[in-house]
């Protein structure tokens, strides 16, 4: 039970963001009510929060004592009789009434020692229960001395729009008359604000991460926020959700220490400063045309289209001279000689060319003559001596005598 205690603690110090100064239980009743009812209150700061009991970690209602005017006992101290109090606020008045006197003079020092910042002089406290009344008052005056924020960073441009027509919507609203209709309490939304649930705002970051990475988004408690977002990490993209949740001065982060705002736009700067601006707020993608197409011309205008002349050029004109082949050289008869032109000598060359003259033709058919009959006699001579040979072998055959040949010349 005591680790169930020790989270419901550590869940409304989150919550609330406020040191814890005083608890206990007490019966609460406004002007408008006939009954008191029973609530489990706890003093953080200057501010009184309500629990159904003391297992609850959401708060049920809250009194901010900032503002408290007077702290009145209704009926004279008895030890065994419950001890009331009117508390009177600047728009409201509360009673609260303790078990007895006790706990209502302990409830009555933490309250005007929060509220007054000092410890009233008309108590009836033992002297450990006036140090622990000491340690408050020191807490107390620490925190409002650091309550004031440290300069912080340029905002980035989109947010300035935002920020720019939130300004000139408040600037123009309060110029203009008040209206018979009541005011709307709920905060300005960002622009990255979607009436989704979890699973919806996750769906979106997933399937378009172009279009941003945060989505703030109403959360299951009602008055309270949620912000879901993209987170890129080494490992892959990582998703995370967040609560926001509303408080007297503001917005509370939940996380560890809590982070108190003034508003969702400021709720999302903090993201943006401690992302160093990596993550951007999540916008729908609008459609584009990919397709231009062209306008109709007019009846009126008559489109007249200018043509071009073309080049004319003369066909060419191939040459008709028909090449003649080239001249095989005649097969020389069987016993002929060939004169090649490389033994023909200088000075009967033309001077032209490599063709020979009138003369050189003439000359080389007497030659050609003249080489006919000298091989036309060499033939008769071997003919004549062939057939005498065959005659003589016949004579040796039968004689056994050798016969000399003899060579005409």
């Amino acid at each position: 039970m005591s680790a169930h205690l020790r989270k419901v603690n550590k869940r409304r110090s989150d919550i609330t963001a406020l040191p814890l100064y005083y608890s206990g239980y007490l019966l609460k009743k406004q002007n408008k009510d006939k009954n008191f009812k029973r609530y489990y209150g706890e003093l953080r700061g200057a501010t009184l929060f309500l629990y159904s009991d003391d297992t609850q970690d959401t708060y049920t209602e809250k009194l901010d004592l900032e503002h408290l005017m007077s702290m009145n006992l209704v009926s004279p101290y008895q030890k065994k009789t419950p001890t009331t109090f009117t508390l009177k606020l600047r728009t409201d008045e509360v009673q609260l009434k303790m078990e007895n006197a006790d706990k209502g003079e302990e409830w009555r020092a933490y309250i005007l020692t929060v509220v007054r910042k000092e410890i009233p002089s008309n108590l009836q406290l033992l002297p450990g229960q006036t140090l622990l009344l000491k340690d408050t008052l020191a807490q107390e005056k620490k925190r409002n001395l650091t309550g004031e924020r440290p300069a912080i960073p340029p905002r980035p441009d989109f947010l300035l729009s935002t920020s720019s027509s939130s300004s000139s919507s408040s600037s123009s609203s309060s110029l203009s008359p008040p209206k018979d209709s009541p005011k709307d309490s709920s905060p300005e939304k960002p622009s990255c604000y979607f009436n989704v649930n979890r699973e919806e705002a996750e769906k979106m970051l997933k399937a378009n991460p172009e279009c941003g990475s945060i989505i703030l988004r109403p959360s299951t408690m009602a008055n309270n926020y949620a912000l879901t977002l993209r987170q890129p990490t080494p490992s892959g993209p990582v998703i995370k959700n967040y609560r926001v949740s509303c408080a007297n001065s503001g917005f509370v982060i939940n996380l560890e220490p809590p982070v108190s705002v003034s508003s969702l736009d400021d709720v999302l700067k903090y993201f943006f400063e401690r992302t160093d601006y990596r993550l951007q707020p999540y916008k729908e993608s609008q459609p584009y045309d990919i397709r231009i197409e062209a306008s109709p011309v007019p009846a009126c205008v008559t489109s007249s289209t200018k043509t071009v002349p073309k080049a004319q050029v003369a066909p060419m004109k191939h040459s008709q001279i028909q090449k003649t082949p080239p001249t095989v050289p005649a097969k020389p008869e069987e016993g002929d000689y060939v004169v090649p032109e490389d033994h023909i000598p200088d000075e009967i060359k033309d001077h032209k060319g490599c063709g020979v003259n009138e003369k050189h033709v003439q000359l080389t058919k007497e030659f050609s003559n003249e080489l006919r009959k000298v091989l036309h006699i060499r033939q008769q001579n071997i003919y004549t001596v062939t057939g005498e040979d065959t005659d003589t072998a016949n004579n040796d055959e039968t004689t056994g005598h050798s016969n000399t040949v003899q060579w005409l010349k």
